[in-house]
């Protein structure tokens, strides 16, 4: 093999670039997530004393403050993340308690949502056990479920009593978290409540995560968001950290009148396809429907 020049050889080294050791070390994605994950942390450990308070002075005029510094809470979570809320439609006026009723499946869902709209979110009895998520749950006026046989009547009326009380209800009737591709079918008895002489409103929600690196969601991509199966919070949580140019878009379609429908089932079908076409329609990117025009989107981190 033929030697290079010395001469060559001291002018490639002396001009080869120094290693970027910091960079190699923590890449920017990396500080990212850990910039995010401590502020969240952080906003956090400030949220639970006041909603504490709020909650311990829950009568008089501090009545309306837990639900919504709880509202307050949850976009600030969005806002730590870099997580941008678009909402499309309206609520239902406020004087009637509203059932808001949505597909499922991220934990980002519970921020995107308690962030925008007012309303108690319903989760299942094993999420009260788990450390510190439990006590955001329960500052958030979460309601925990068991779903057995034995404690259905007892827990239909803790919901019960939340709508007399003039609360609205975010109900997953999925059942579990899906991958993101597709709404799985919804299962009747989480609309047991819209049974009686004065049932509440059943407004249909869809969401979607639809942009990421501030570029419309594909399909490949949007699984990225979904947090199901046996996926850990904590790894998944991290992973969400790393990106940027995240968006969320939640469709609020028009509410229907439960005594309009002859049973329970029908109901749940209704409410599933409003849903599902929903869904489908912001995952392909199609516009927004007249008269649905999109409200202000919340502020990106």
């Amino acid at each position: 093999m033929i030697a290079a020049p010395k001469r060559l050889r001291r002018t490639t080294a002396s001009t080869r670039p120094a290693p970027a050791w910091p960079a190699a070390l923590l890449p920017l994605g990396t500080l990212r997530a850990l910039r995010r994950v401590i502020c969240v942390l952080a906003w956090t450990m400030v949220a639970v004393p006041v909603q504490a308070v709020l909650l311990l002075f829950a009568g008089g005029r501090m009545g309306r403050g837990k639900v919504v510094f709880a509202r307050i809470f949850w976009a600030g979570v969005c806002r730590l993340l870099g997580l941008q809320v678009r909402l499309i439609g309206a609520p239902v006026p406020a004087g009637r308690p509203v059932l808001f009723v949505s597909n499922h499946s991220s934990w980002l869902d519970i921020p995107a949502l308690g962030g925008r709209l007012e309303g108690c979110f319903i989760a299942k009895e094993q999420v009260g056990r788990w450390p510190l998520i439990a006590t955001v749950a329960r500052l958030g006026r979460t309601v925990f479920v068991s779903r057995k046989t034995t404690a259905t009547a007892r827990e239909r009326g803790d919901l019960a009593a939340r709508l007399a009380a003039g609360d609205n209800l975010f109900l997953f009737p999925e059942g579990t978290t899906s991958d993101g591709s597709r709404v799985m079918p919804f299962r009747s008895s989480f609309l047991a409540l819209a049974e009686g002489p004065n049932p509440p409103a059943i407004q249909p929600v869809s969401v979607v995560y639809d942009r990421l690196s501030f570029l419309p969601a594909r399909r490949a991509s949007q699984p990225l968001f979904a947090w199901f199966g046996d996926m850990d919070l904590a790894s998944h949580v991290w992973r969400i950290g790393r990106q940027r140019g995240m968006r969320v878009t939640i469709w609020l379609h028009e509410p229907l009148d439960a005594t309009l429908f002859p049973d329970r089932k029908a109901l749940t079908q209704a409410v599933w396809q409003i849903v599902a076409d929903g869904a489908a329609r912001l995952r392909q990117n199609r516009p927004s429907p007249p008269g649905a025009a999109p409200q202000p989107s919340s502020t990106r981190a």
